[in-house]
């Protein structure tokens, strides 16, 4: 894998998972990964630097997408070329990213992987949540996914210096969409594998029905 290609784990007191995660995406020959410790309370920061990974840490929690955008700020330092977006809490599976770099290659600006485009096990209220979101997306940003809070995502060179979103919570996922509607950035949604298990659900950062909401009012407003 060229060295100008970066992953980019935002990460929240992930250190029962992060080690492992970065040994996945190791073992899938992705050698160049950024970790934004974003203000953890726990051993988040030791154990990503310990498994390898460029670690750079937030003092306080900032949210979501400050660290994306910390991540960012160090890939185009290190003069990447193109970046993907990866959750720390194990639920992406690093074998959808080949498919992601073969359509960035072939001229994509931006791969959005979507958990809806093949049947997998998604709770309800997920479902539901999500929809919600797209059509407030679509009614507000004029463009339609059909997961619009996916944080699974591949961004050219062209695209990562595009984004400009001033959010740093998880409105920013959505106001990624609204920098692709403005920029005219060709995009393609694909299928990726979620796996939710009883960490990811149950942990305390992850988002919920409360925190859906209120990114939604946020975007309204912010629109």
């Amino acid at each position: 894998m060229k060295k100008n290609f970066y992953i980019i784990i935002p990460a929240f007191n992930e250190e029962k998972v992060i080690k492992s995660v970065i040994r996945e995406l190791k073992d899938e020959g992705y050698k160049y990964i950024i970790v934004v410790d974003d203000g953890s309370r726990d051993a988040t920061y030791k154990r990503a630097s310990h498994a390898g990974a460029i670690v750079l840490r937030h003092k306080i929690n900032r949210g979501k997408g400050a660290a994306i955008k910390t991540g960012i700020e160090v890939a185009k330092r290190l003069n990447a070329h193109l970046i993907v977006t990866f959750d720390a809490d194990g639920q992406h599976d690093p074998k959808d990213i080949k498919k992601m770099l073969i359509l960035i290659q072939k001229g994509y600006d931006v791969i959005l992987g979507s958990r809806f485009l093949k049947p997998q096990k998604i709770p309800l209220m997920k479902r539901t949540g999500n929809m919600v979101a797209n059509l407030i997306t679509y009614a507000f940003y004029g463009i339609w996914v059909t997961d619009s809070q996916s944080g699974f995502r591949a961004y050219s060179n062209r695209a990562f210096t595009s984004i400009n979103s001033e959010s740093d919570r998880y409105e920013f996922d959505t106001e990624v969409l609204r920098d692709i509607k403005k920029n005219h950035l060709r995009y393609k949604e694909i299928p990726m594998h979620v796996r939710y298990t009883a960490y990811s659900q149950n942990k305390e950062n992850r988002q919920n029905i409360a925190s859906a909401i209120l990114t939604m009012i946020k975007v309204i407003f912010s629109a």
